[in-house]
Protein backbone atom coordinates (compact mmCIF):
# COMPACT_ATOMS: atom_id res chain seq x y z
CA UNK A 1 0.00 0.00 0.00
CA UNK A 2 2.66 2.32 0.79
CA UNK A 3 4.84 1.60 -2.34
CA UNK A 4 1.84 1.55 -4.75
CA UNK A 5 -0.04 4.79 -3.70
CA UNK A 6 3.38 7.05 -2.78
CA UNK A 7 4.64 6.01 -6.01
CA UNK A 8 0.87 8.08 -7.48
CA UNK A 9 1.60 11.08 -4.98
CA UNK A 10 3.00 14.10 -6.94
CA UNK A 11 6.05 15.71 -4.94
CA UNK A 12 7.21 19.03 -4.65
CA UNK A 13 9.03 21.77 -2.23
CA UNK A 14 6.28 22.98 -0.84
CA UNK A 15 3.02 24.24 -1.69
CA UNK A 16 2.78 27.73 -2.85
CA UNK A 17 0.51 30.34 0.09
CA UNK A 18 -2.12 32.64 -1.64
CA UNK A 19 0.08 35.73 -0.49
CA UNK A 20 -1.10 38.26 -2.29
CA UNK A 21 1.54 38.66 -4.87
CA UNK A 22 2.31 38.43 -7.70
CA UNK A 23 5.18 38.62 -9.73
CA UNK A 24 5.87 39.86 -13.92
CA UNK A 25 8.82 39.04 -16.00
CA UNK A 26 9.48 40.60 -19.19
CA UNK A 27 11.53 40.85 -22.02
CA UNK A 28 12.15 42.23 -25.50
CA UNK A 29 13.96 40.59 -28.16
CA UNK A 30 17.80 41.36 -27.83
CA UNK A 31 19.04 44.81 -29.20
CA UNK A 32 15.46 46.25 -28.43
CA UNK A 33 16.03 50.17 -26.91
CA UNK A 34 14.87 51.15 -23.68
CA UNK A 35 11.72 53.04 -24.83
CA UNK A 36 10.96 50.44 -26.37
CA UNK A 37 10.68 48.42 -23.29
CA UNK A 38 9.86 50.81 -21.44
CA UNK A 39 6.93 51.25 -23.85
CA UNK A 40 5.49 47.50 -23.51
CA UNK A 41 5.86 47.90 -20.10
CA UNK A 42 3.69 50.43 -20.15
CA UNK A 43 1.09 48.54 -21.94
CA UNK A 44 1.39 45.49 -19.74
CA UNK A 45 0.79 47.60 -16.31
CA UNK A 46 -2.14 49.32 -18.44
CA UNK A 47 -3.22 45.70 -19.16
CA UNK A 48 -2.76 44.12 -15.76
CA UNK A 49 -4.83 47.18 -14.16
CA UNK A 50 -7.90 46.75 -16.19
CA UNK A 51 -7.86 42.97 -16.05
CA UNK A 52 -7.18 42.50 -12.82
CA UNK A 53 -9.53 44.62 -10.89
CA UNK A 54 -8.32 42.50 -7.35
CA UNK A 55 -4.78 44.88 -7.28
CA UNK A 56 -3.76 46.57 -4.60
CA UNK A 57 -0.98 48.26 -6.42
CA UNK A 58 1.51 47.30 -9.29
CA UNK A 59 4.57 48.43 -9.23
CA UNK A 60 7.10 48.23 -12.46
CA UNK A 61 10.73 48.50 -12.96
CA UNK A 62 12.06 48.88 -16.71
CA UNK A 63 15.70 47.68 -17.50
CA UNK A 64 16.64 47.27 -13.28
CA UNK A 65 20.08 47.09 -12.76
CA UNK A 66 20.46 43.15 -11.56
CA UNK A 67 19.96 42.24 -14.53
CA UNK A 68 23.27 41.67 -16.21
CA UNK A 69 24.35 43.29 -19.76
CA UNK A 70 21.30 43.64 -21.33
CA UNK A 71 19.04 45.30 -18.54
CA UNK A 72 17.89 47.47 -21.57
CA UNK A 73 15.08 44.66 -22.94
CA UNK A 74 14.36 43.31 -19.60
CA UNK A 75 11.81 44.66 -17.19
CA UNK A 76 9.50 43.05 -14.08
CA UNK A 77 6.94 43.81 -11.97
CA UNK A 78 5.08 43.06 -8.99
CA UNK A 79 1.21 43.31 -8.19
CA UNK A 80 -0.04 43.48 -4.90
CA UNK A 81 -3.42 41.60 -4.52
CA UNK A 82 -5.92 42.33 -1.93
CA UNK A 83 -6.34 40.04 0.54
CA UNK A 84 -8.00 36.58 -0.14
CA UNK A 85 -11.22 37.06 1.56
CA UNK A 86 -11.87 40.02 -0.29
CA UNK A 87 -11.71 38.93 -3.72
CA UNK A 88 -13.43 35.66 -5.61
CA UNK A 89 -9.78 34.28 -7.50
CA UNK A 90 -7.24 32.65 -6.31
CA UNK A 91 -3.55 33.44 -6.31
CA UNK A 92 -2.99 30.67 -8.72
CA UNK A 93 -5.83 30.96 -10.97
CA UNK A 94 -4.53 35.24 -11.49
CA UNK A 95 -1.52 33.68 -12.39
CA UNK A 96 -2.86 31.72 -15.30
CA UNK A 97 -5.14 34.27 -16.16
CA UNK A 98 -1.95 37.02 -16.48
CA UNK A 99 -0.22 34.35 -18.56
CA UNK A 100 -3.09 33.99 -20.89
CA UNK A 101 -3.33 37.65 -21.44
CA UNK A 102 0.39 37.75 -21.92
CA UNK A 103 0.20 35.71 -25.11
CA UNK A 104 -2.39 38.14 -26.89
CA UNK A 105 0.57 40.75 -26.32
CA UNK A 106 3.61 39.12 -28.92
CA UNK A 107 6.07 42.31 -28.75
CA UNK A 108 7.93 40.50 -25.84
CA UNK A 109 8.23 37.53 -23.97
CA UNK A 110 6.01 37.91 -20.75
CA UNK A 111 4.96 35.79 -17.57
CA UNK A 112 3.77 36.11 -14.49
CA UNK A 113 4.65 33.17 -11.45
CA UNK A 114 4.07 33.15 -7.85
CA UNK A 115 6.58 33.12 -5.41
CA UNK A 116 7.69 30.02 -3.65
CA UNK A 117 7.01 29.31 -0.63
CA UNK A 118 10.37 28.54 0.69
CA UNK A 119 13.06 30.11 -1.68
CA UNK A 120 16.72 30.49 -1.01
CA UNK A 121 16.58 33.83 -3.93
CA UNK A 122 14.66 36.36 -2.79
CA UNK A 123 14.30 37.06 -6.87
CA UNK A 124 13.54 33.01 -7.23
CA UNK A 125 11.75 33.12 -10.58
CA UNK A 126 9.91 29.51 -12.86
CA UNK A 127 9.97 26.84 -9.83
CA UNK A 128 11.88 24.09 -12.79
CA UNK A 129 15.47 25.28 -13.63
CA UNK A 130 17.37 22.65 -15.45
CA UNK A 131 21.15 23.61 -16.28
CA UNK A 132 22.33 22.12 -19.23
CA UNK A 133 26.33 22.07 -19.67
CA UNK A 134 28.38 21.78 -22.43
CA UNK A 135 32.48 21.63 -23.53
CA UNK A 136 32.21 24.63 -25.69
CA UNK A 137 29.79 27.38 -27.11
CA UNK A 138 29.15 25.94 -30.33
CA UNK A 139 27.81 22.32 -28.67
CA UNK A 140 25.13 24.59 -26.68
CA UNK A 141 24.43 26.71 -29.93
CA UNK A 142 23.39 23.73 -31.32
CA UNK A 143 21.64 21.55 -28.77
CA UNK A 144 19.88 24.15 -26.78
CA UNK A 145 17.44 25.10 -30.02
CA UNK A 146 16.16 21.06 -30.19
CA UNK A 147 15.78 20.89 -26.55
CA UNK A 148 14.52 24.37 -25.83
CA UNK A 149 11.60 23.11 -28.87
CA UNK A 150 10.78 19.83 -27.18
CA UNK A 151 10.28 21.84 -23.72
CA UNK A 152 8.07 24.09 -25.47
CA UNK A 153 5.93 21.24 -26.77
CA UNK A 154 5.63 19.51 -23.85
CA UNK A 155 3.01 19.86 -21.85
CA UNK A 156 3.76 20.19 -18.40
CA UNK A 157 4.77 23.39 -18.97
CA UNK A 158 2.78 26.66 -19.75
CA UNK A 159 6.02 28.73 -20.37
CA UNK A 160 9.79 27.90 -21.13
CA UNK A 161 12.11 30.49 -21.46
CA UNK A 162 16.62 30.57 -21.23
CA UNK A 163 18.64 32.62 -19.88
CA UNK A 164 21.49 32.15 -22.51
CA UNK A 165 20.55 34.11 -25.53
CA UNK A 166 22.24 33.68 -29.42
CA UNK A 167 20.28 36.70 -31.10
CA UNK A 168 22.07 40.10 -29.91
CA UNK A 169 22.61 42.14 -33.17
CA UNK A 170 25.65 43.42 -33.33
CA UNK A 171 27.12 45.77 -36.31
CA UNK A 172 30.93 44.36 -37.42
CA UNK A 173 32.96 47.49 -38.77
CA UNK A 174 36.20 46.74 -40.45
CA UNK A 175 38.28 49.34 -42.03
CA UNK A 176 39.51 48.77 -45.66
CA UNK A 177 43.35 50.30 -44.45
CA UNK A 178 44.45 50.36 -47.86
CA UNK A 179 41.93 52.28 -49.15
CA UNK A 180 41.88 54.85 -45.99
CA UNK A 181 45.41 55.17 -46.58
CA UNK A 182 44.90 55.96 -50.06
CA UNK A 183 42.52 58.69 -49.59
CA UNK A 184 44.62 60.48 -46.35
CA UNK A 185 42.33 59.06 -43.42
CA UNK A 186 43.56 57.19 -40.28
CA UNK A 187 42.37 54.77 -38.72
CA UNK A 188 42.47 56.72 -35.58
CA UNK A 189 40.02 59.37 -37.06
CA UNK A 190 37.61 56.92 -38.05
CA UNK A 191 37.40 55.50 -34.40
CA UNK A 192 37.29 59.06 -32.89
CA UNK A 193 34.34 60.30 -35.77
CA UNK A 194 32.45 56.76 -34.79
CA UNK A 195 32.86 57.05 -30.87
CA UNK A 196 31.32 60.84 -31.08
CA UNK A 197 28.57 59.63 -33.35
CA UNK A 198 27.32 56.39 -31.25
CA UNK A 199 29.33 56.30 -28.15
CA UNK A 200 27.24 58.83 -26.29
CA UNK A 201 29.99 60.04 -24.79
CA UNK A 202 29.69 62.44 -21.74
CA UNK A 203 31.45 65.33 -22.14
CA UNK A 204 30.72 67.11 -19.27
CA UNK A 205 28.32 68.74 -16.93
CA UNK A 206 25.83 71.99 -16.36
CA UNK A 207 23.76 73.78 -14.04
CA UNK A 208 20.77 74.66 -14.53
CA UNK A 209 17.69 75.62 -11.72
CA UNK A 210 19.30 73.83 -9.13
CA UNK A 211 20.33 70.42 -10.75
CA UNK A 212 23.37 69.32 -12.28
CA UNK A 213 23.16 67.68 -15.82
CA UNK A 214 25.26 65.74 -17.87
CA UNK A 215 26.10 66.68 -21.48
CA UNK A 216 26.33 63.37 -23.62
CA UNK A 217 27.25 63.90 -27.59
CA UNK A 218 25.79 61.71 -30.12
CA UNK A 219 23.57 61.93 -32.82
CA UNK A 220 19.52 62.00 -33.04
CA UNK A 221 18.24 58.70 -32.54
CA UNK A 222 16.47 58.86 -35.87
CA UNK A 223 20.09 58.82 -37.33
CA UNK A 224 21.40 56.24 -35.66
CA UNK A 225 18.90 53.23 -35.81
CA UNK A 226 20.38 51.45 -39.19
CA UNK A 227 23.25 50.75 -40.26
CA UNK A 228 22.42 52.44 -43.76
CA UNK A 229 23.20 55.65 -41.07
CA UNK A 230 26.82 55.23 -42.01
CA UNK A 231 26.29 57.03 -45.04
CA UNK A 232 25.62 60.28 -43.35
CA UNK A 233 29.06 60.49 -41.36
CA UNK A 234 31.92 61.89 -42.40
CA UNK A 235 35.33 62.18 -41.59
CA UNK A 236 38.10 64.41 -42.63
CA UNK A 237 41.44 63.47 -44.35
CA UNK A 238 44.98 64.77 -43.99
CA UNK A 239 44.05 67.44 -46.26
CA UNK A 240 40.87 68.87 -45.12
CA UNK A 241 38.06 67.08 -47.35
CA UNK A 242 35.42 65.47 -45.88
CA UNK A 243 35.57 61.71 -47.03
CA UNK A 244 32.24 59.70 -46.59
CA UNK A 245 32.54 57.14 -43.97
CA UNK A 246 30.76 54.41 -45.92
CA UNK A 247 33.89 54.27 -48.65
CA UNK A 248 36.20 53.10 -46.40
CA UNK A 249 34.01 50.90 -44.01
CA UNK A 250 32.64 47.70 -43.99
CA UNK A 251 29.68 46.61 -42.39
CA UNK A 252 28.31 43.10 -41.36
CA UNK A 253 25.35 42.04 -39.65
CA UNK A 254 25.89 39.29 -36.89
CA UNK A 255 24.82 37.89 -33.73
CA UNK A 256 26.46 36.97 -30.52
CA UNK A 257 25.13 36.58 -26.94
CA UNK A 258 24.69 39.19 -24.69
CA UNK A 259 26.63 37.05 -21.85
CA UNK A 260 28.00 33.88 -21.25
CA UNK A 261 26.92 31.37 -18.26
CA UNK A 262 28.99 28.68 -16.23
CA UNK A 263 28.40 26.30 -14.13
CA UNK A 264 30.87 23.80 -12.57
CA UNK A 265 33.65 25.50 -15.15
CA UNK A 266 31.84 24.34 -18.05
CA UNK A 267 29.70 26.54 -20.32
CA UNK A 268 25.88 26.30 -19.31
CA UNK A 269 22.21 27.51 -19.96
CA UNK A 270 19.77 27.49 -17.56
CA UNK A 271 15.99 26.94 -18.51
CA UNK A 272 13.62 27.94 -16.81
CA UNK A 273 9.67 26.77 -17.02
CA UNK A 274 6.29 27.63 -15.67
CA UNK A 275 4.04 24.34 -14.59
CA UNK A 276 0.98 23.57 -16.10
CA UNK A 277 -1.84 23.07 -13.30
CA UNK A 278 -1.91 20.19 -11.62
CA UNK A 279 1.73 19.62 -12.29
CA UNK A 280 4.14 19.55 -9.62
CA UNK A 281 7.85 20.20 -9.82
CA UNK A 282 8.60 16.68 -9.70
CA UNK A 283 6.83 16.35 -12.62
CA UNK A 284 8.85 19.17 -14.41
CA UNK A 285 12.33 17.84 -13.42
CA UNK A 286 11.00 14.25 -14.89
CA UNK A 287 9.54 15.93 -18.16
CA UNK A 288 13.32 17.31 -18.23
CA UNK A 289 14.78 14.65 -18.04
CA UNK A 290 13.15 12.57 -20.30
CA UNK A 291 13.83 15.22 -23.14
CA UNK A 292 17.40 15.12 -22.23
CA UNK A 293 17.14 11.37 -22.54
CA UNK A 294 15.74 11.41 -26.06
CA UNK A 295 18.32 13.94 -27.43
CA UNK A 296 21.06 11.38 -25.86
CA UNK A 297 24.23 13.58 -26.25
CA UNK A 298 27.04 12.49 -24.63
CA UNK A 299 28.73 15.69 -24.57
CA UNK A 300 26.04 17.58 -22.54
CA UNK A 301 25.60 17.30 -18.43
CA UNK A 302 22.32 18.37 -16.61
CA UNK A 303 22.31 19.68 -13.16
CA UNK A 304 19.23 21.33 -11.12
CA UNK A 305 19.50 24.44 -9.39
CA UNK A 306 16.89 27.14 -8.31
CA UNK A 307 14.03 25.80 -6.57
CA UNK A 308 14.45 22.46 -8.46
CA UNK A 309 17.68 22.05 -6.58
CA UNK A 310 16.48 22.97 -3.32
CA UNK A 311 13.31 20.40 -4.40
CA UNK A 312 15.96 17.19 -4.64
CA UNK A 313 18.37 18.21 -2.15
CA UNK A 314 15.01 18.43 0.85
CA UNK A 315 14.03 14.80 -0.29
CA UNK A 316 16.92 13.15 0.12
CA UNK A 317 17.77 14.98 3.34
CA UNK A 318 14.44 13.85 3.83
CA UNK A 319 14.90 10.35 3.86
CA UNK A 320 18.18 10.30 5.52
CA UNK A 321 16.36 12.13 8.84
CA UNK A 322 13.70 9.64 8.98
CA UNK A 323 15.84 6.35 8.40
CA UNK A 324 17.96 8.06 11.36
CA UNK A 325 14.83 9.03 13.39
CA UNK A 326 14.18 5.00 13.21
CA UNK A 327 17.13 3.97 14.60
CA UNK A 328 17.62 5.72 16.64
CA UNK A 329 14.34 5.04 18.29
CA UNK A 330 15.02 1.74 18.08
CA UNK A 331 18.82 1.92 20.00
CA UNK A 332 17.23 3.82 22.28
CA UNK A 333 14.21 1.12 23.09
CA UNK A 334 16.51 -1.32 22.97
CA UNK A 335 18.40 -0.11 25.61
CA UNK A 336 15.28 0.53 27.98
CA UNK A 337 13.76 -3.20 27.19
CA UNK A 338 17.44 -4.81 27.47
CA UNK A 339 16.01 -6.49 24.46
CA UNK A 340 16.09 -6.15 20.40
CA UNK A 341 13.15 -8.33 19.88
CA UNK A 342 10.51 -6.20 21.64
CA UNK A 343 11.79 -2.89 20.44
CA UNK A 344 11.43 -4.73 16.77
CA UNK A 345 7.55 -5.33 17.95
CA UNK A 346 7.46 -1.78 18.94
CA UNK A 347 8.47 0.16 15.35
CA UNK A 348 6.17 -2.07 14.13
CA UNK A 349 3.61 0.48 14.46
CA UNK A 350 5.77 3.30 12.44
CA UNK A 351 4.62 1.51 9.47
CA UNK A 352 0.94 1.34 9.92
CA UNK A 353 1.34 5.09 10.35
CA UNK A 354 3.16 5.38 7.28
CA UNK A 355 0.71 3.64 5.34
CA UNK A 356 -2.15 5.42 6.92
CA UNK A 357 -0.22 8.98 5.95
CA UNK A 358 0.14 8.16 2.54
CA UNK A 359 -3.46 6.90 2.17
CA UNK A 360 -4.78 10.36 3.52
CA UNK A 361 -2.52 12.60 1.10
CA UNK A 362 -3.83 10.46 -1.70
CA UNK A 363 -7.57 10.80 -0.40
CA UNK A 364 -7.43 14.56 0.16
CA UNK A 365 -5.71 15.06 -2.80
CA UNK A 366 -2.58 16.40 -1.42
CA UNK A 367 1.69 16.63 -2.43
CA UNK A 368 4.58 14.88 -1.09
CA UNK A 369 6.46 17.79 0.47
CA UNK A 370 8.63 19.12 2.83
CA UNK A 371 5.86 19.75 5.71
CA UNK A 372 4.42 15.99 4.76
CA UNK A 373 7.77 14.62 5.13
CA UNK A 374 8.23 16.35 8.49
CA UNK A 375 4.56 14.72 9.29
CA UNK A 376 5.79 11.39 8.38
CA UNK A 377 9.22 11.70 10.38
CA UNK A 378 6.69 12.81 13.79
CA UNK A 379 4.98 10.09 13.71
CA UNK A 380 7.84 7.92 14.16
CA UNK A 381 7.72 9.51 18.12
CA UNK A 382 4.12 9.76 18.14
CA UNK A 383 3.10 5.85 17.08
CA UNK A 384 5.47 3.56 19.01
CA UNK A 385 4.77 5.11 22.45
CA UNK A 386 1.42 2.71 21.49
CA UNK A 387 3.46 0.38 21.38
CA UNK A 388 5.84 0.80 23.97
CA UNK A 389 2.75 1.10 25.76
CA UNK A 390 1.21 -2.76 25.31
CA UNK A 391 4.92 -4.28 24.96
CA UNK A 392 5.70 -3.34 28.63
CA UNK A 393 2.26 -3.48 30.05
CA UNK A 394 2.94 -7.64 28.53
CA UNK A 395 6.45 -8.03 30.31
CA UNK A 396 5.61 -6.99 33.70
CA UNK A 397 1.98 -9.26 33.34
CA UNK A 398 4.22 -12.20 32.13
CA UNK A 399 7.12 -11.49 35.22
CA UNK A 400 4.10 -12.20 37.39
CA UNK A 401 2.96 -15.22 35.69
CA UNK A 402 1.18 -14.98 33.20
CA UNK A 403 1.29 -17.23 29.55
CA UNK A 404 2.40 -15.03 26.66
CA UNK A 405 -0.96 -15.08 25.08
CA UNK A 406 -2.79 -13.86 27.63
CA UNK A 407 -0.68 -11.38 28.61
CA UNK A 408 -0.68 -9.66 24.98
CA UNK A 409 -4.70 -9.71 25.12
CA UNK A 410 -4.86 -8.31 28.35
CA UNK A 411 -1.62 -5.39 27.65
CA UNK A 412 -4.20 -4.33 24.88
CA UNK A 413 -7.35 -4.26 26.20
CA UNK A 414 -6.32 -2.76 29.79
CA UNK A 415 -3.73 0.07 27.17
CA UNK A 416 -6.62 0.45 24.82
CA UNK A 417 -7.94 3.36 27.04
CA UNK A 418 -4.86 5.75 27.02
CA UNK A 419 -4.06 5.23 23.99
CA UNK A 420 -6.91 6.46 22.74
CA UNK A 421 -6.76 9.27 25.05
CA UNK A 422 -3.25 10.22 23.85
CA UNK A 423 -3.89 9.42 20.36
CA UNK A 424 -7.14 11.85 19.95
CA UNK A 425 -5.11 14.68 22.41
CA UNK A 426 -2.92 14.79 19.55
CA UNK A 427 -5.32 14.48 16.35
CA UNK A 428 -7.12 17.26 17.88
CA UNK A 429 -4.38 19.35 18.28
CA UNK A 430 -3.01 18.68 14.88
CA UNK A 431 -6.38 19.82 13.53
CA UNK A 432 -6.07 23.38 13.12
CA UNK A 433 -3.41 22.79 10.63
CA UNK A 434 -4.84 20.30 8.49
CA UNK A 435 -7.62 22.81 8.55
CA UNK A 436 -5.47 25.63 7.07
CA UNK A 437 -6.54 27.96 9.94
CA UNK A 438 -4.62 30.90 10.30
CA UNK A 439 -2.30 32.68 7.41
CA UNK A 440 -0.43 31.21 5.13
CA UNK A 441 -1.80 27.60 6.41
CA UNK A 442 -3.07 26.28 2.82
CA UNK A 443 1.04 25.29 2.77
CA UNK A 444 1.15 23.53 6.09
CA UNK A 445 -1.93 21.66 5.43
CA UNK A 446 -0.32 18.46 4.72
CA UNK A 447 1.70 18.03 7.93
CA UNK A 448 -1.94 18.07 9.95
CA UNK A 449 -3.27 15.63 7.64
CA UNK A 450 -0.09 13.41 7.70
CA UNK A 451 -0.19 13.37 11.72
CA UNK A 452 -4.29 12.91 11.77
CA UNK A 453 -4.21 10.16 9.35
CA UNK A 454 -1.22 7.85 10.68
CA UNK A 455 -2.61 8.19 13.94
CA UNK A 456 -5.43 7.42 13.33
CA UNK A 457 -5.28 4.77 10.98
CA UNK A 458 -2.43 3.12 13.44
CA UNK A 459 -4.80 3.14 16.01
CA UNK A 460 -7.36 0.76 14.75
CA UNK A 461 -4.75 -1.53 13.99
CA UNK A 462 -2.14 -0.92 16.31
CA UNK A 463 -4.88 -2.75 19.27
CA UNK A 464 -4.51 -6.06 16.97
CA UNK A 465 -1.27 -6.34 15.26
CA UNK A 466 0.75 -5.74 18.17
CA UNK A 467 -0.18 -7.96 20.56
CA UNK A 468 -0.76 -10.21 17.27
CA UNK A 469 3.50 -10.03 16.52
CA UNK A 470 3.92 -10.10 20.68
CA UNK A 471 3.11 -13.32 20.64
CA UNK A 472 4.40 -14.85 17.85
CA UNK A 473 8.02 -13.14 18.06
CA UNK A 474 8.84 -12.25 21.63
CA UNK A 475 11.14 -14.63 22.92
CA UNK A 476 10.74 -15.97 27.04
CA UNK A 477 12.45 -13.64 29.09
CA UNK A 478 15.08 -13.85 31.93
CA UNK A 479 12.99 -13.72 34.68
CA UNK A 480 11.01 -16.81 33.13
CA UNK A 481 13.91 -18.65 32.77
CA UNK A 482 14.95 -18.32 36.64
CA UNK A 483 11.29 -18.71 37.42
CA UNK A 484 11.48 -22.07 35.66
CA UNK A 485 14.68 -23.18 36.99
CA UNK A 486 13.54 -22.58 40.24
CA UNK A 487 10.42 -24.75 39.97
CA UNK A 488 13.18 -27.41 38.75
CA UNK A 489 14.93 -26.82 41.65
CA UNK A 490 12.47 -27.35 43.51
CA UNK A 491 10.88 -30.64 42.40
CA UNK A 492 14.71 -32.09 42.30
CA UNK A 493 14.89 -31.00 46.13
Amino acid sequence: MIFYIGRSLPSELAPNDDRSVLRASMSTPEGSSYEFMDNYVQKAAQMMMDSVPENNAIMTYTAPGFSGSGANNSAFARIALVDPQYRTRSQSELTQFLNMKFREMPDAKAFANEQPTIALNKRAGLPVQYVIQAPDFEKLREYMPQFLEAAENDPTFTVVDMNLKFNKPELQISIDREKAKSMGVSVADVATAMQLAFAGQRFGYFNMNGRQYQVIGQFDRSNRDEPLDLKTLYVKNNQGVSVQLDNIVVAEEESSPPQLYHHNRWLAATVSAGLAPGKTISDGIAAMDNISAQLDDPAIRTELTGSSRDFEESSNSSIFSFVLALLLVYLILSAQFESFIDPFIIMLTVPLAVAGAVFSLWFFDQTLNIFSQIGIIMLVGLVTKNGILIVEFANQLREKGMPIREAALEAATLRMRPIIMTTLATVLGATPIALALGSAGASRMSMGIVVMGGLLFSLVLTLYVIPAMYTYLSRVKNYERRKRIEIMAENLA
